[in-house]
């Protein structure tokens, strides 16, 4: 879809789809036509922009517009609903617009591991401003004008991030297709036999341990929901009157004797935090077990990575001409 809306030079704003679906709810008739849309919005000047060429094509791709047989255009019924202010058809739309978008191919260029991160202090999804490129800067554009995302207030970072008031459809229609394109098909078929199910049962068992301890204290995120790159899977707080996150947790799945596989990136962000990082052991055949704790160690990089105690073994070595 994106990559047929790309040629166009706006996508449209609120104020222009507030009053296009207005003017098609009050249509009683149902007389209107693509010409008459067009018509509506001819010499108008909205938020400086008199051109409105994918406005209509938009609303149409995305179902809140349907075409019938005799070229009519008219209102989605489930949409009629959603007009009595622009904020909340605003909401709508952006629903509707997740939803035509969750499995477009392009979309989930922009919006892949290679550009998104998990921001803990403003406890949202970022994004790299250069995910877009000139290429679909109209869709970018749509997503700022319905205030979807924000830019970064630490301007340097060139990142806007995802606006919390859909934070919550962007985890129910988006962040789904995101975490199954992690991996390959044929990796994410042998991931679920083995690693994957039990890792994610282990990452919830301690958010959810995580909140009991700290009191349902407001802040504690699952961040490898949104990124695998961060170097840990949980941003918590030591203790409950912490005043900003100073607990980053990397959770570990095992059965029988504890043991775990630790990453490049793993450990060096673990170096970095020092103190502030923790490994969480998780027997995955006890957590389901009432009162069970997982086994928690403080910076491991000192406590494991150069303690006798655990015997480490090299899986696989990089090798590179010199």
């Amino acid at each position: 879809m994106l990559n047929d809306l790309r040629t166009y030079d706006n996508l449209g704003d609120p104020h222009y789809f507030f009053e296009l679906f207005s003017s098609l709810k009050n249509d009683e008739a149902g007389v209107w036509t693509v010409r008459d849309a067009e018509q509506l919005f001819y010499n108008k000047n909205i938020n400086g922009r008199t051109i409105f060429d994918g406005c209509l094509v938009l609303a149409l791709k995305i179902s809140i517009v349907e075409l019938d047989e005799l070229e009519k255009i008219s209102i989605n019924h489930r949409f009629k609903d959603f007009l009595l202010s622009e904020n909340q058809m605003c909401d709508k739309f952006v629903e509707f617009l997740f939803q035509a978008l969750h499995q477009d191919e392009i979309f989930h260029t922009i919006f892949s591991l290679e550009h998104i991160s998990y921001d803990i202090i403003y406890h949202t999804t970022q994004i790299n401003n250069s995910a877009f490129g000139f290429k679909y800067s109209n869709f970018k554009q749509l997503l700022i004008d319905f205030n979807v995302i924000q830019i970064h207030p630490t301007k340097e970072l060139s990142k806007y991030i995802l606006n919390s008031r859909y934070k919550k459809i962007f985890d129910k229609i988006i962040l789904p297709e995101i975490k199954k394109r992690k991996i390959g098909i044929d990796e994410l078929k042998k991931s679920m036999e083995q690693q994957q199910i039990h890792g994610e049962e282990a990452e919830i068992f301690v958010l959810n341990f995580e909140r009991e301890r700290l009191e349902n204290k407001v802040g504690i995120d699952w961040v490898a929901e949104y990124s695998i790159a961060e170097g840990y899977d949980i941003s918590s707080f030591q203790q409950v009157e912490s005043e900003y996150n100073d607990c980053f947790i990397e959770v570990k799945s095992y059965s029988g004797t504890p043991y775990f596989f630790w990453s490049r990136n793993e450990v060096d962000i673990s170096r970095i935090k020092g103190d502030h990082y923790f490994l969480y052991l998780v027997d995955r055949n006890q957590m389901s077990n009432d009162g069970y704790k997982p086994i928690i160690i403080q910076n491991p990089f000192k406590e494991v990575l150069h303690n006798d105690k655990w015997i480490k073994q090299i899986e696989k070595y990089k090798i590179q001409l010199k």
